[in-house]
């Protein structure tokens, strides 16, 4: 995945589009570029919060990952993390 996403505007875009329609994969998908930086700015918070989105929507990779993350993470980032995937939940039920 790595060479293909650097600065591939038109697959991040898609993946948010996915996430808004509520598509687990589309979560999961975005916590890896996050987590990564790939073709984002690299962002622990942002990729524990897509990575929970995915997890409680049953990606079970998303739980390992969440995880795996969190072990780079204070607790004030996780609960920032937390936070802000109640705020995408509540305004994004589908």
């Amino acid at each position: 995945m790595g060479y293909f996403l650097k600065g591939n505007k038109k697959y991040i875009n898609a993946r948010f589009a996915a996430a808004e329609k509520g598509q687990k994969q589309a979560y999961y998908d975005l916590g890896l570029l996050y987590s990564t930086g790939q073709g984002v700015k690299q962002n622990y918070i942002e990729a524990h919060m897509w990575f929970n989105l995915a997890a409680m929507n049953g990606v079970r990779r998303a739980k390992v990952d969440r995880a795996d993350l969190a072990m780079e993470m204070s607790s004030n980032q996780i609960a920032e993390a937390q936070r802000q995937a109640r705020v995408w939940q509540t305004g994004h039920q589908h």
